[in-house]
């Protein structure tokens, strides 16, 4: 991509705004420029129909038609741009991402988070710029609650999921996070990238590695799955091993 990031910022106030504009003119990696400012969400759209932006910087809490629902019809655009919300609130933040958000920030806001959520959007408007399959996989993420924020964890990322009590652990080859779902869900959703190995386990196909013979206190003498990325083992159910073995056997 060359060129700066051509910026929308939105806030109905000029001080904001002001703070805004001066922060994104001292972002290097990628460079931006707040190419128009609006004070609400008629100004934002009348912008938005007849120039292009990369990203736009959103208030949430404006007068008149709010953050959160100029966001929802951003997205009937032919080439939306991506969207960023700027908030004295962080409860919002689970609806921000709903809405496809790249990235949520808090005021005041700092240069350094700032520059971090303008990389987020050029990593996004580069996958955009590949084919579509590329993109919608890049794209796919899990919004994970974690200590009062949310996070996007690429799906790419993830080992596998396992039941434990009424979460989910998903493991990375870095972090154990918690995601409130089900695996019958999860499988329903993501059947293609993942396989379920065991009542309470689904694997990254991509993963899977190699079965070896294993003795648990519970189920006794069976088998389980060495995978990439992690030391432990996973345990594979009688009923799964076939489709287990023909999982490697592709590979």
């Amino acid at each position: 991509m060359s060129g700066p990031l051509r910026v929308l910022v939105v806030d109905d106030e000029a001080l904001a705004r002001a703070r805004l504009c001066t922060l994104l003119g001292d972002c290097r990696a990628p460079a931006a420029q707040a190419a128009a400012q609006a004070a609400n969400a008629v100004q934002a759209m009348q912008y938005l129909q007849h120039q292009r932006f990369d990203l736009v910087l959103l208030d949430i809490h404006m007068p008149g038609t709010d953050g959160l629902h100029l966001a929802q019809a951003l997205q009937t655009l032919q080439q939306p741009p991506a969207v960023v919300f700027v908030t004295a609130h962080a409860g919002h933040a689970l609806q921000a991402f709903e809405l496809d958000a790249t990235d949520y920030l808090t005021k005041p806001v700092r240069l350094e988070r700032l520059q971090a959520a303008l990389q987020k959007v050029e990593r996004l408007l580069q996958a955009r710029g590949s084919t579509p399959s590329e993109a919608a996989e890049s794209e796919e993420v899990l919004l994970i609650q974690d200590r009062n924020r949310t996070e996007r964890l690429p799906l790419s990322q993830v080992i596998y999921f396992k039941a434990e009590l009424k979460y989910i652990t998903v493991r990375t080859a870095t972090r154990h996070l918690i995601l409130d779902s089900s695996l019958g869900e999860l499988e329903d959703k993501y059947g293609e990238r993942f396989l379920r190995i065991h009542r309470n386990a689904l694997i990254a196909k991509h993963a899977a590695r190699a079965l070896q013979k294993h003795h648990d206190p519970e189920e006794g003498e069976g088998w389980a799955l060495r995978l990439d990325g992690v030391t432990e083992l996973l345990l594979v159910s009688r009923r799964q091993l076939a489709a287990v073995r023909e999982l490697l056997g592709r590979g």
